[in-house]
């Protein structure tokens, strides 16, 4: 294989990870039908079949497979190196690609990243909201964003910050017509609003207590989402109870606008980390967003 070298490879890896070639064409900057020619000339030249196409989606073939795992380390690598060279020059430079879910990306991220947007011009930050748990390696982010620091035993974690707890909440509405649970497990017969995770599969079980004395309380109402900044919108309007993260609805306990209940049950936990692999090379770009995000004492 001579034409094409590491740019057709690197065609390759893009659509492999996206299994799609629309998304791999946006992620390149080039058009799909390009991306098409490339695939095709790779394979023609090295006389296998690498991706399965179907209408819906794309996936790989064994020999896909194995080339894949084979030489997406060695570009990942080798775009470090390039990457170590641009740090030579004085102002850092280069895109940090981060994942985040979305509270997190809106309460702990956007207010420390926004001063490096003006300060560092050659900087340019990815966020990507996702309540996954994602690969961040396959997905070739720099850095993904998690609670307590549970991370891989191949990542390093940083708490970017402080400790929080996840209150209950509701309107003075709601309460002034259906009253305060006395206790967790009574609200049960309350309506609460349900948060569904892609992580868990199923609804998001209340949480209260800590260590030996954890206890979950499933519950059940009129609404279920996927966004808790949706849950605050209906908490607010008086649908229901609803559980969030005490930095978010602060301003709300402090105009009155919702009332916390069941306070002597919710427990502080380690609050968000900054994960990352322990091996990967860090670019002075990276470093800029570190310093950034890095919690103070």
């Amino acid at each position: 294989m001579q034409e094409g070298g590491m740019d057709d490879l690197l065609v390759f890896v893009t659509v492999a990870q996206e299994h799609n070639f629309t998304r791999a064409a946006a992620r390149l900057g080039v058009s799909p039908s390009a991306v098409s020619q490339t695939i095709k000339g790779l394979e023609e030249r090295l006389g296998v079949r690498l991706l399965t196409r179907t209408t819906r989606s794309v996936t790989r073939t064994e020999a896909g497979e194995r080339l894949l795992n084979d030489i997406a380390p060695l570009l990942d690598q080798i775009q470090d190196h390039l990457s170590a060279v641009s740090d030579l020059r004085k102002r850092p430079s280069g895109t940090v690609r981060i994942t985040a879910d979305e509270f997190a990306a809106r309460y702990v991220l956007w207010p420390k990243l926004l001063p490096i947007l003006g300060t560092y011009p050659d900087v340019t930050v990815e966020l990507i909201t996702d309540y996954g748990l994602t690969d961040i390696v396959a997905e070739r982010f720099d850095a993904g964003v998690r609670l307590g620091g549970v991370i891989d035993a191949d990542m390093v974690a940083m708490p970017i910050g402080p400790e929080m707890r996840m209150v209950t909440v509701a309107s003075p509405d709601y309460l002034a017509k259906h009253g305060s649970p006395p206790c967790p497990e009574k609200l049960t017969e309350h309506r609460c609003i349900n948060l569904r995770l892609p992580t868990h599969g199923g609804l998001y079980p209340w949480e209260f207590g800590s260590n030996e004395n954890e206890f979950r309380v499933r519950v059940n109402g009129p609404l279920i989402m996927n966004s808790v900044l949706q849950i605050l919108e209906a908490c607010l309007a008086g649908v229901g109870i609803a559980q969030l993260p005490d930095t978010q609805v602060k301003p709300h306990l402090d105009d009155g606008t919702l009332n916390e209940i069941l306070t002597h049950w919710s427990e502080p936990f380690p609050g968000y980390h900054l994960y990352y692999p322990s091996r990967r090379q860090q670019t002075a770009a990276f470093r800029v967003v570190m310093d950034h995000l890095r919690m103070e004492q």
